[in-house]
Protein backbone atom coordinates (compact mmCIF):
# COMPACT_ATOMS: atom_id res chain seq x y z
CA UNK A 1 0.00 0.00 0.00
CA UNK A 2 1.56 3.29 -1.13
CA UNK A 3 -0.93 5.77 0.31
CA UNK A 4 -1.82 5.76 4.00
CA UNK A 5 -5.30 6.42 5.33
CA UNK A 6 -5.58 9.54 7.46
CA UNK A 7 -7.23 8.56 10.76
CA UNK A 8 -8.31 10.07 14.05
CA UNK A 9 -8.58 8.63 17.54
CA UNK A 10 -11.68 9.69 19.46
CA UNK A 11 -11.14 9.21 23.19
CA UNK A 12 -7.39 9.40 22.70
CA UNK A 13 -6.47 10.16 26.32
CA UNK A 14 -8.09 7.06 27.84
CA UNK A 15 -6.44 3.67 28.18
CA UNK A 16 -7.95 2.20 25.02
CA UNK A 17 -7.21 5.39 23.13
CA UNK A 18 -3.60 5.16 24.26
CA UNK A 19 -3.51 1.58 23.04
CA UNK A 20 -4.76 2.73 19.66
CA UNK A 21 -1.97 5.33 19.61
CA UNK A 22 0.73 2.74 20.23
CA UNK A 23 -0.73 0.29 17.71
CA UNK A 24 -0.96 2.97 15.04
CA UNK A 25 2.55 4.34 15.57
CA UNK A 26 4.52 3.94 12.33
CA UNK A 27 1.72 1.80 10.90
CA UNK A 28 2.12 1.18 7.16
CA UNK A 29 -1.59 1.67 6.45
CA UNK A 30 -2.65 4.47 8.79
CA UNK A 31 -1.40 7.95 9.69
CA UNK A 32 -2.84 9.57 12.82
CA UNK A 33 -3.68 13.21 12.02
CA UNK A 34 -6.35 13.96 14.64
CA UNK A 35 -6.76 13.25 18.35
CA UNK A 36 -9.90 14.08 20.31
CA UNK A 37 -11.09 13.74 23.88
CA UNK A 38 -13.22 15.55 26.47
CA UNK A 39 -13.45 19.36 26.70
CA UNK A 40 -10.97 19.41 29.62
CA UNK A 41 -8.27 17.97 27.31
CA UNK A 42 -9.14 20.06 24.25
CA UNK A 43 -6.62 22.71 23.30
CA UNK A 44 -3.71 20.94 24.97
CA UNK A 45 -1.02 18.90 23.30
CA UNK A 46 -1.50 15.16 23.61
CA UNK A 47 1.53 15.07 25.94
CA UNK A 48 0.03 17.68 28.26
CA UNK A 49 -3.50 16.29 28.09
CA UNK A 50 -2.37 12.84 29.20
CA UNK A 51 0.23 14.09 31.68
CA UNK A 52 1.23 11.37 34.13
CA UNK A 53 -1.68 9.14 33.06
CA UNK A 54 0.22 7.36 30.29
CA UNK A 55 -0.51 3.68 31.02
CA UNK A 56 1.31 1.91 28.18
CA UNK A 57 4.59 0.04 28.59
CA UNK A 58 6.07 1.87 25.61
CA UNK A 59 6.57 5.67 25.41
CA UNK A 60 3.95 7.96 23.90
CA UNK A 61 4.48 8.04 20.11
CA UNK A 62 6.74 11.00 19.40
CA UNK A 63 4.83 11.90 16.23
CA UNK A 64 1.60 12.30 18.25
CA UNK A 65 2.87 13.96 21.43
CA UNK A 66 2.61 17.51 20.03
CA UNK A 67 -0.73 17.08 18.25
CA UNK A 68 -3.27 19.45 19.78
CA UNK A 69 -6.23 17.50 21.15
CA UNK A 70 -9.67 18.53 19.88
CA UNK A 71 -13.06 18.36 21.55
CA UNK A 72 -14.59 15.02 20.57
CA UNK A 73 -18.16 16.39 20.68
CA UNK A 74 -17.75 19.99 19.53
CA UNK A 75 -15.21 19.49 16.73
CA UNK A 76 -16.94 16.70 14.80
CA UNK A 77 -17.14 18.57 11.48
CA UNK A 78 -13.52 19.70 11.69
CA UNK A 79 -12.27 16.22 12.50
CA UNK A 80 -14.41 14.68 9.75
CA UNK A 81 -12.82 17.06 7.23
CA UNK A 82 -9.32 15.95 8.24
CA UNK A 83 -9.61 12.17 8.19
CA UNK A 84 -10.65 9.20 6.11
CA UNK A 85 -12.19 7.61 9.21
CA UNK A 86 -11.89 7.52 13.00
CA UNK A 87 -11.29 4.92 15.67
CA UNK A 88 -13.62 5.57 18.61
CA UNK A 89 -12.89 4.55 22.21
CA UNK A 90 -14.69 7.04 24.42
CA UNK A 91 -15.67 6.60 28.06
CA UNK A 92 -19.24 7.87 28.17
CA UNK A 93 -22.77 6.66 28.86
CA UNK A 94 -24.11 4.34 26.17
CA UNK A 95 -26.79 6.70 24.89
CA UNK A 96 -24.19 9.46 24.64
CA UNK A 97 -21.82 7.17 22.75
CA UNK A 98 -24.59 6.18 20.32
CA UNK A 99 -25.40 9.81 19.64
CA UNK A 100 -21.74 10.81 19.23
CA UNK A 101 -20.91 7.99 16.83
CA UNK A 102 -23.98 8.73 14.72
CA UNK A 103 -22.96 12.40 14.69
CA UNK A 104 -19.61 11.44 13.13
CA UNK A 105 -21.28 9.09 10.66
CA UNK A 106 -23.75 11.80 9.62
CA UNK A 107 -20.78 14.12 9.09
CA UNK A 108 -19.73 11.56 6.44
CA UNK A 109 -16.96 10.18 8.65
CA UNK A 110 -16.82 6.36 8.96
CA UNK A 111 -16.50 5.19 12.56
CA UNK A 112 -14.62 2.07 13.67
CA UNK A 113 -15.87 1.72 17.23
CA UNK A 114 -14.28 -0.06 20.14
CA UNK A 115 -17.37 0.71 22.25
CA UNK A 116 -20.28 -1.63 22.96
CA UNK A 117 -23.08 0.94 22.53
CA UNK A 118 -23.95 0.04 18.92
CA UNK A 119 -23.20 -3.68 19.02
CA UNK A 120 -26.88 -4.59 19.07
CA UNK A 121 -28.03 -1.92 16.62
CA UNK A 122 -29.52 -4.15 13.88
CA UNK A 123 -27.84 -2.47 10.90
CA UNK A 124 -24.42 -1.95 12.51
CA UNK A 125 -21.96 -4.72 11.59
CA UNK A 126 -19.91 -6.37 14.32
CA UNK A 127 -17.19 -7.94 12.26
CA UNK A 128 -14.59 -10.58 13.07
CA UNK A 129 -12.96 -10.65 9.61
CA UNK A 130 -12.21 -14.39 9.57
CA UNK A 131 -15.83 -15.19 10.47
CA UNK A 132 -18.34 -12.72 9.05
CA UNK A 133 -16.68 -10.28 6.66
CA UNK A 134 -19.82 -10.46 4.51
CA UNK A 135 -21.70 -8.48 7.20
CA UNK A 136 -20.07 -5.35 5.75
CA UNK A 137 -22.84 -5.45 3.16
CA UNK A 138 -25.29 -4.15 5.79
CA UNK A 139 -23.54 -0.77 5.63
CA UNK A 140 -25.62 0.15 2.58
CA UNK A 141 -28.82 -0.27 4.61
CA UNK A 142 -27.34 1.69 7.52
CA UNK A 143 -26.38 4.57 5.21
CA UNK A 144 -29.97 4.75 3.96
CA UNK A 145 -31.22 5.00 7.56
CA UNK A 146 -28.65 7.67 8.46
CA UNK A 147 -29.01 9.55 5.19
CA UNK A 148 -25.29 9.35 4.44
CA UNK A 149 -23.26 8.64 1.35
CA UNK A 150 -19.97 7.75 3.00
CA UNK A 151 -20.43 7.77 6.77
CA UNK A 152 -21.28 4.64 8.73
CA UNK A 153 -20.54 2.86 12.02
CA UNK A 154 -18.86 -0.51 12.43
CA UNK A 155 -18.08 -2.06 15.80
CA UNK A 156 -15.71 -4.65 17.18
CA UNK A 157 -17.06 -7.45 19.31
CA UNK A 158 -16.42 -7.99 23.00
CA UNK A 159 -12.73 -8.83 23.22
CA UNK A 160 -13.26 -12.01 25.24
CA UNK A 161 -15.42 -13.71 22.57
CA UNK A 162 -12.67 -13.16 20.01
CA UNK A 163 -10.68 -15.85 21.82
CA UNK A 164 -13.12 -18.64 21.00
CA UNK A 165 -15.71 -17.60 18.37
CA UNK A 166 -13.19 -17.85 15.49
CA UNK A 167 -12.11 -21.29 16.75
CA UNK A 168 -15.70 -22.55 17.02
CA UNK A 169 -16.94 -21.10 13.72
CA UNK A 170 -15.62 -23.86 11.43
CA UNK A 171 -17.05 -26.45 13.83
CA UNK A 172 -20.60 -25.17 13.40
CA UNK A 173 -21.01 -27.63 10.52
CA UNK A 174 -21.31 -30.33 13.19
CA UNK A 175 -24.29 -28.60 14.76
CA UNK A 176 -23.23 -26.75 17.91
CA UNK A 177 -26.20 -26.86 20.30
CA UNK A 178 -24.74 -25.58 23.57
CA UNK A 179 -21.74 -23.55 24.68
CA UNK A 180 -20.53 -23.00 28.22
CA UNK A 181 -17.77 -20.40 28.39
CA UNK A 182 -15.85 -19.15 31.40
CA UNK A 183 -13.76 -16.10 30.64
CA UNK A 184 -10.91 -14.87 32.79
CA UNK A 185 -10.46 -11.23 31.85
CA UNK A 186 -7.45 -9.01 32.44
CA UNK A 187 -7.74 -5.68 34.23
CA UNK A 188 -6.87 -3.83 31.03
CA UNK A 189 -10.42 -4.65 29.93
CA UNK A 190 -11.64 -2.39 32.72
CA UNK A 191 -9.25 0.36 31.65
CA UNK A 192 -7.09 -0.22 34.71
CA UNK A 193 -3.52 -1.01 35.69
CA UNK A 194 -2.28 -2.39 38.99
CA UNK A 195 -1.05 1.12 39.82
CA UNK A 196 -4.55 2.58 39.43
CA UNK A 197 -6.36 -0.47 40.85
CA UNK A 198 -4.12 -1.82 43.67
CA UNK A 199 -7.00 -3.74 45.27
CA UNK A 200 -6.86 -6.17 42.32
CA UNK A 201 -3.44 -7.46 43.36
CA UNK A 202 -3.90 -11.08 44.52
CA UNK A 203 -7.63 -10.67 44.00
CA UNK A 204 -10.40 -12.01 41.76
CA UNK A 205 -13.84 -10.58 40.98
CA UNK A 206 -16.32 -13.36 40.06
CA UNK A 207 -18.78 -11.09 38.24
CA UNK A 208 -18.33 -8.31 35.65
CA UNK A 209 -21.51 -6.31 35.11
CA UNK A 210 -22.87 -6.61 31.56
CA UNK A 211 -20.16 -8.95 30.33
CA UNK A 212 -22.21 -12.14 30.53
CA UNK A 213 -25.01 -10.71 28.38
CA UNK A 214 -22.49 -9.52 25.78
CA UNK A 215 -20.70 -12.87 25.76
CA UNK A 216 -23.95 -14.80 25.36
CA UNK A 217 -25.58 -12.59 22.72
CA UNK A 218 -22.77 -11.22 20.56
CA UNK A 219 -21.72 -14.56 19.02
CA UNK A 220 -25.31 -15.05 17.85
CA UNK A 221 -25.08 -11.77 15.90
CA UNK A 222 -21.62 -12.58 14.54
CA UNK A 223 -23.00 -15.90 13.25
CA UNK A 224 -26.18 -14.26 11.96
CA UNK A 225 -27.26 -13.27 8.46
CA UNK A 226 -28.48 -10.15 6.69
CA UNK A 227 -32.21 -10.01 6.01
CA UNK A 228 -34.51 -7.06 5.37
CA UNK A 229 -31.94 -4.37 6.13
CA UNK A 230 -30.73 -5.80 9.41
CA UNK A 231 -28.53 -8.54 10.84
CA UNK A 232 -30.68 -11.38 12.16
CA UNK A 233 -29.10 -13.40 14.97
CA UNK A 234 -28.96 -17.19 14.80
CA UNK A 235 -31.33 -18.94 17.20
CA UNK A 236 -28.79 -21.45 18.46
CA UNK A 237 -26.51 -22.48 20.03
CA UNK A 238 -27.59 -21.79 23.58
CA UNK A 239 -24.70 -19.94 25.26
CA UNK A 240 -24.08 -19.68 28.99
CA UNK A 241 -21.13 -17.67 30.30
CA UNK A 242 -19.44 -16.69 33.50
CA UNK A 243 -17.06 -13.74 33.34
CA UNK A 244 -14.40 -13.20 35.97
CA UNK A 245 -11.90 -10.37 36.42
CA UNK A 246 -8.48 -11.79 37.25
CA UNK A 247 -5.20 -10.17 38.41
CA UNK A 248 -3.53 -10.17 34.97
CA UNK A 249 -2.33 -7.00 33.23
CA UNK A 250 -3.29 -7.82 29.64
CA UNK A 251 -4.98 -10.63 27.75
CA UNK A 252 -8.12 -12.67 28.31
CA UNK A 253 -8.38 -16.44 28.72
CA UNK A 254 -11.44 -18.59 28.05
CA UNK A 255 -12.33 -22.15 29.04
CA UNK A 256 -15.04 -23.31 26.63
CA UNK A 257 -17.19 -26.44 26.67
CA UNK A 258 -19.22 -27.36 23.59
CA UNK A 259 -22.02 -29.82 22.83
CA UNK A 260 -22.67 -30.96 19.25
CA UNK A 261 -25.54 -32.61 17.38
CA UNK A 262 -22.93 -34.66 15.54
CA UNK A 263 -19.86 -34.84 17.72
CA UNK A 264 -16.68 -34.51 15.65
CA UNK A 265 -13.63 -36.64 16.32
CA UNK A 266 -10.39 -35.12 17.55
CA UNK A 267 -8.92 -35.86 14.12
CA UNK A 268 -11.73 -33.96 12.39
CA UNK A 269 -11.28 -30.96 14.69
CA UNK A 270 -7.52 -30.91 14.09
CA UNK A 271 -8.02 -31.16 10.33
CA UNK A 272 -10.49 -28.25 10.26
CA UNK A 273 -8.35 -26.15 12.62
CA UNK A 274 -5.18 -26.68 10.59
CA UNK A 275 -7.03 -25.93 7.36
CA UNK A 276 -8.33 -22.68 8.85
CA UNK A 277 -4.86 -21.55 9.93
CA UNK A 278 -3.44 -22.22 6.47
CA UNK A 279 -6.32 -20.36 4.84
CA UNK A 280 -5.87 -17.28 7.04
CA UNK A 281 -2.09 -17.30 6.79
CA UNK A 282 -1.55 -18.02 10.48
CA UNK A 283 0.70 -20.76 11.84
Amino acid sequence: MKEQYKVGIIGATGMVGQRFATLLENHPWFKVVALAASPRSAGKTYRDAVGDRWYMDTPMPANMADIVVMDASADVEKIASMVDFVFCAVDMKKDEIKALEEKYAKAECPVMSNNSAHRFTPDVPMIIPEVNADHAEIINAQRKRLGTKRGFISVKSNCSIQSYVPALSPLRKFGITEILACTYQAISGAGKTFETWPEMVDNLIPYIGGEEEKSEQEPLKVWGHIEGGEIVKVEKPSITTQCLRVPVSNGHFAAVFVRFENKPSIEEIKKISCSGRRHSGRS
